[in-house]
């Protein structure tokens, strides 16, 4: 019988996950350009200074997933019995984590400014011996980073469902959020613009209310991935189908009677138990055992370490 000591992708699976390597680089590289524009058209708003704060934490996600990639594959040592396929995790929960706490900064920081009535004040500027308003070039600067957060966002959550990667997904919801907070920031630049002292701030509070109902979402579903949940989807909106659709193909076995299965979430792939009601005849029991083990890795790549035994009953609830 072959002892899985190491995970390897299938060649598509693989290939769609270098892409995502080469996706998180392009991210990092879009963030740092965008973070530079920002601090140079910054001036005194809120809404810019909170789209800012968002783009500078848009740096966390791709990050920990490259981090994660490098150690997601490293074998099992005695420290580490079980492997590093959990360093995902780690890294979802990292990535959750600075996103709530830098959503409830923006959230406190835009609120006391709202009660204190700050006014915040966009001047002229002087580009090329032309003077013009400030709000302009944020609007402008806004605009160009709204389109590729939008394109990374939308090519970043196929490829997340497609490897069930919870990180990937995480960070395509942050692009989503960078170009929803480049449009309520806009609307504060304007309204600025327009006389209403308060649009600033209120674009602002939203911006970071929406952070932290990312962050909420996402740390929660973290936590859960280490507290061994059961598998959900990558957007954690329900529970994931695999393990039902193994179970019951399992008991089609013409020599089981029985089965039950409890399976977790290890980063990319499901780790868990199998056990089965043999029927009274248990000649070849061990061979057909084996076998079992490898239809169940055969099923799906998701499923890399299962441990199967055999029971003379199982107890449902």
């Amino acid at each position: 019988m072959r002892v899985y000591d190491r995970f390897e992708m299938p060649p598509d699976r693989a290939e769609l996950h270098r892409r995502a390597v080469r996706l998180e680089w392009v991210t990092i590289g879009f963030f740092v350009v965008a973070v530079s524009l920002l601090a140079v058209t910054l001036g005194q708003s809120q809404a810019m200074k909170a789209a800012w704060i968002e783009d500078m934490l848009g740096l966390v996600p791709p990050i920990v997933f490259l981090i994660a990639a490098r150690y997601r594959n490293r074998r099992p040592n005695r420290r580490f019995p079980y492997g590093y396929h959990r360093s995902v995790s780690a890294a979802f929960l990292a990535g959750s984590v600075a996103l709530l706490g830098l959503g409830g900064y923006v959230v406190y920081d835009s609120l006391t400014r709202l009660i204190a009535r700050e006014r915040a004040p966009i001047g002229l500027v002087e580009v090329f011996g032309f003077q013009f308003w400030l709000g302009w070039l944020m609007v402008a600067v806004l605009l160009v980073t709204m389109v590729p957060a939008i394109v990374l966002g939308r090519i970043k959550q196929r490829i997340a469902r497609e490897l069930h990667d919870k990180v990937l997904y995480a960070d395509a919801e942050m692009n989503r959020a960078d170009w929803l907070t480049a449009g309520a920031a806009i609307l504060g630049v304007l309204g600025i613009g327009a006389g209403l002292w308060w649009a600033d701030a209120v674009a602002a509070l939203v911006i970071g209310g929406d952070i932290v109902r990312d962050g909420i979402r996402t740390t929660r579903s973290a936590v859960g991935d280490l507290m061994d949940e059961r598998p959900t989807v990558v957007d954690g909106s329900c529970p994931h189908p695999l393990p039902d659709r193994l179970l019951a193909a399992v008991r089609d076995h013409d020599w089981i009677n029985d089965a039950w299965l409890r399976v977790r979430e290890e980063g990319h792939v499901f780790v868990g138990e199998l056990l089965v009601v043999p029927q009274t005849d248990t000649d070849r029991l061990v061979h057909r055992l084996e076998e079992l083990s490898a239809f169940v890795r055969d099923f799906d790549w998701r499923m890399h370490d299962l441990v199967v035994a055999p029971v003379s009953r199982i107890e449902h609830d």
